[in-house]
């Protein structure tokens, strides 16, 4: 099996990940998984297809990530990597689809309106 290379997107989070046979090693940036996303949630979320599919340490991973926030940046590579999953074999398909780890998320942040504080929020109206 050589490189496979994929990419997810989470608001404007951007993850490409490149995945090989491997012992479970996953560098995020050229740190290790741990360092990079410091909390469990996180570090479970990137996990997340490998233990759906029961490929836990069998392949080493490595990812670049960029913009958006650090949860944003977690779900990108999550849905890089079941991606990859995905391609490698085509019965994990089946696991992770109905976990909703195959879906691209839309929701993106609302762009703020002029005349306004923000998106929604309006300038408090005061009459004196």
């Amino acid at each position: 099996m050589d490189i496979i290379h994929k990419i997810g997107r989470r608001k404007t989070a951007v993850a490409r990940v490149y995945i090989s046979e491997g012992k479970g090693n996953i560098t995020v940036n050229k740190r290790t998984l741990e360092d990079y996303f410091s909390t469990a949630t996180l570090q479970y979320k990137v996990k997340q297809p490998f233990a759906l599919t029961n490929t836990v340490d069998n392949y080493d991973v490595k990812v670049n990530v960029y913009g958006g926030g650090i949860t944003g940046q977690a779900e990108a590579v999550r849905l890089a990597l079941s991606r990859a999953l995905c391609e490698i074999e085509a019965e994990n398909r089946e696991f992770l689809k109905p976990e909703g780890l195959l879906t691209r998320d839309p929701r993106m942040v609302e762009r703020k309106k002029f005349g306004q504080k923000k998106a929604r929020k309006k300038f408090q109206f005061s009459k004196r």
